[in-house]
């Protein structure tokens, strides 16, 4: 609202009117350039309020795709030794200088790739890894297995297949078979470099 006052005069001709207020509706009438000013500036600020709720919206829907990206990833970095774990076998089936590994779950093909070629000594038995291991994995078996051997008297002989059995497993060389308790395999044995079975190096370059 605006007021208007008038004063008194000197002059007797002059007469005082008592302060009165005019309606800023007759005021934004007899001035139409700033009743249209208010309204865009109305419009602008609601169209800005309503842009910066979409923005709000999609920062929200990044962060939150974000999040999942980053969950996925992480669920799908296990190392080798970890997988051997979610298929009922210990980790100590490996040696500790696993560097990465290949699955594909489809099937269960996988490849595991070490630092180096190494061998070590299971109840007077000595098993030789090569630097590429392959084969097919499931829950409790390990078949069509390439790279794994055990040296029987002077000769190395290829291990094709292992099963768990229980608190068993049981290594096949062709048709012979030989078991162990599974407590013989819960520690990684040392080999080459001697990482940790949980290291950073046992990172897998693919999962399917």
């Amino acid at each position: 609202m605006a007021n208007i006052k008038y004063y008194l005069s000197p002059i007797p001709s002059l007469y005082v009117q008592q302060s009165t207020q005019i309606p800023n509706s007759l005021l934004f009438e007899s001035h139409p350039q700033l009743s249209l000013t208010k309204r865009m500036r109305s419009l602008a600020h609601r169209a800005g309020e309503a842009k910066c709720s979409r923005i709000s919206i999609l920062i929200a829907a990044f962060l939150s795709i974000c999040c999942c990206f980053l969950i996925q990833q992480c669920e799908s970095e296990k190392t080798a030794y970890q997988e051997l774990e979610e298929y009922d076998f210990p980790i100590g089936l490996l040696p500790t200088n696993v560097e990465s590994y290949t699955l594909d779950t489809s099937d269960g093909s996988f490849e595991a790739y070490l630092s180096s070629s190494c061998s070590f000594t299971i109840d007077s038995y000595e098993l030789y890894y090569e630097k590429k291991i392959t084969g097919k994995i499931s829950t409790g078996i390990l078949k069509d297995l390439d790279g794994v051997s055990v040296k029987m008297w002077i000769f190395y002989f290829s291990i094709s297949e292992v099963i768990r059995r229980g608190t068993k497993l049981e290594f096949f060389v062709a048709s012979i078979s030989k078991s162990f308790p599974v407590t013989n395999f819960d520690e990684c044995q040392e080999c080459a470099s001697g990482l940790d079975c949980f290291g950073k190096f046992s990172r897998p370059l693919q999962s399917a």
